[in-house]
């Protein structure tokens, strides 16, 4: 199927079989590899992107869903949220970190105020899974967003 999708503001024709997931065409498709694939059924979040803002798992949307959205990717953004984490060490391995951003981002840009109550930030962001940080320096990363208003 031929669709249409604007990645971090590029637009790219694709020719995909309709099975194939908006994971698998931005990786193999348009060559932005750093939308991870982890557990592929939706647990784990690595594969965390937006489509028209929203925050979605790409291993669970077929691309042919998304004909005619705009995505973001990690390798699109350009967040002060990506120096909270580094100052906060909020990755270690760096897998699950792509996913991180892109929930972090997403919730930023669409309600802010997630980041103002501890147990809704808490809630979001064990959405993700994360085997090496234990979530704290994450956590601070947020906060950190949170405080700069």
């Amino acid at each position: 199927m031929r669709i249409t999708l604007t990645v971090n503001d590029r637009a790219y024709e694709l020719d995909v079989p309709p099975r194939r997931t908006l994971a698998d065409a931005l990786r193999e498709d348009c060559g932005l590899t750093g939308t991870h694939l982890g557990c592929e059924h939706g647990v784990c979040g690595a594969c965390t992107v937006l489509v028209d803002g929203d925050a979605v798992r790409s291993c669970l949307m077929f691309a042919v869903q998304c004909d005619g959205a705009r995505v973001r990717t990690v390798e699109g953004l350009d967040h002060p949220l990506q120096a909270a984490f580094s100052a906060e060490h909020a990755l270690q391995c760096g897998f699950c970190t792509p996913g991180f951003l892109m929930l972090a981002t997403g919730a930023l840009e669409s309600d802010p105020a997630v980041f103002d109550d501890p147990e809704r930030l808490r809630e979001l962001l064990t959405s993700n899974l994360c085997r090496c940080t234990g979530y704290e320096g994450i956590r601070r990363a947020c906060e950190t967003m949170r405080a700069r208003g």
